[in-house]
């Protein structure tokens, strides 16, 4: 368990093992959230909008799919370009 004191302006600092453990730096966004009079704090990590999509439930279990499917060895993979070229040209014909 780690201690620390609220300051006049309700500061408090995060003990460094905490910080350390969470990979908390200076400039690094935290949520709060309470749960039955606990506390939970939370790191958070901006994402630009344009990069959200990669992050949505649908495309992370779409992601876990695909890793799954390669460590069965479900999908054909390929050394280079020409070889998946001729491997889809093949599929066409």
């Amino acid at each position: 368990m780690a201690l620390s004191k609220v300051t006049r302006n309700y500061q408090v600092t995060i003990p460094t093992k905490i910080r350390k453990l969470l990979h908390i730096e200076e400039g690094s966004l935290v949520e709060f959230e309470v749960e039955n009079g606990i506390v939970i704090m939370r790191t958070k990590v901006l994402i630009d909008g344009d990069q959200a999509w990669f992050w949505t439930k649908e495309w992370q279990e779409k992601e876990k799919e695909a890793e799954e499917a390669l460590k069965k060895k479900q999908v054909k993979t390929f050394k280079n370009a020409k070889d998946a070229k001729k491997h889809l040209k093949g599929l066409a014909e």
